[in-house]
């Protein structure tokens, strides 16, 4: 997923103000890094050499850079939300009036796990950049969400805790204009790719007898279907919704995985990276600063259009 995204004429004062901010915070960053290592040294050094005098010093050496490190924590926190607010929310708006960004908020983690996209309940879970709004007649929201579980293993040293990625990535719901009476999930058929066996560790307890045969071979070749209403999934998906979902699929970086429950229709997008969030160490004046953040942004608002939402073929009971 790549684009060029040009910046709207009123975010580049904006950048301006923020780079002069960005620059004091890698410089305080520096400073505060600094005498921690130094100290750190001096520590070490004196420990090795049975130098007290030299290892009380870096212990106090430390102590600036510490304070310096958490005086800016707010400082980074409103250069944060600045550049959420202010440069991705005044791009979200260049592409559509009804886009609005909240920083703050994510998909829940009770709708997380009642959407059966995975059934493996996280043990540590977090979201944010909740992007929502409407396309003709479909309203949708989406946000980027991190779910793990964990697992312990006694060993002789003790016991050891290893989390796993149930999903980071990005969940993306849309109103379908369907009450559901039973729950359709589509799934990657390849779980021996290191994305399909996320799912494949939270595979809902569906059986055989829950498989639904879909005369799409290509649609077959990259996902398996569950559903506890034969009749209505089909329904769903239909032979053009089949081949739209495996466009979208084809545009994705990682195979996707879909549900349909209630009134919604979830997606799940696996991502290797976390979006919607300003570069620190790196210049904000440079001209293809929003391209992945936008890239993203226009493949979820263009979903709506890719499966051909706004055709409403039922109406809700």
């Amino acid at each position: 997923m790549s684009t060029n995204f040009t910046l709207p004429a009123a975010v580049e004062n904006v950048l301006a103000e923020l780079e002069i901010e960005r620059k004091k915070i890698v410089s305080n960053k520096l400073q505060g890094w600094s005498f921690i290592v130094l100290g750190i040294v001096c520590f070490a050094c004196g420990s090795v050499l049975s130098l007290v005098f030299l290892a009380v010093v870096g212990f106090i050496i430390v102590i600036p850079g510490a304070v310096i490190l958490f005086r800016i924590g707010d400082t980074v926190s409103n250069y944060k939300s600045r550049f959420k607010q202010e440069v991705i929310g005044a791009a979200l708006s260049s592409v559509d009036k009804s886009l609005t960004l909240d920083p703050n908020r994510g998909i829940i983690e009770s709708e997380f796990t009642a959407s059966q996209l995975f059934t493996t309940s996280p043990d540590r879970y977090s979201t944010e950049d909740l992007i929502s709004g409407v396309i003709g007649k479909t309203s949708f929201y989406f946000a980027e969400v991190h779910a793990e579980y964990k697992t312990e293993v006694q060993t002789k040293s003790g016991r050891q805790v290893t989390w796993h990625d149930i999903l980071k990535g990005i969940v993306f719901t849309a109103d379908f204009n369907k009450n559901f009476n039973g729950v359709t999930v589509v799934r990657p058929r390849d779980f021996g790719s290191k994305i399909g066996a996320w799912f494949s560790k939270n595979v809902y307890s569906f059986g055989d007898k829950n498989i639904v045969e879909l005369e799409n071979e290509g649609f077959n070749k990259n996902f398996v279907t569950y559903g506890t209403d034969q009749i209505e999934a089909r329904y769903i998906l239909t032979p053009a919704m089949m081949e739209r979902i495996n466009d979208l699929n084809q545009r994705s970086a990682y195979t996707i995985s879909l549900s349909f429950i209630g009134t919604q229709m979830y997606i799940a997008f696996p991502l290797d990276k976390n979006y919607f969030e300003p570069p620190v160490f790196k210049t904000l004046l440079k001209s293809d600063l929003l391209d992945d953040d936008m890239s993203v942004l226009t493949f979820m608002y263009d979903i709506v259009r890719e499966l051909d939402l706004n055709t409403r073929i039922w109406t809700k009971l």
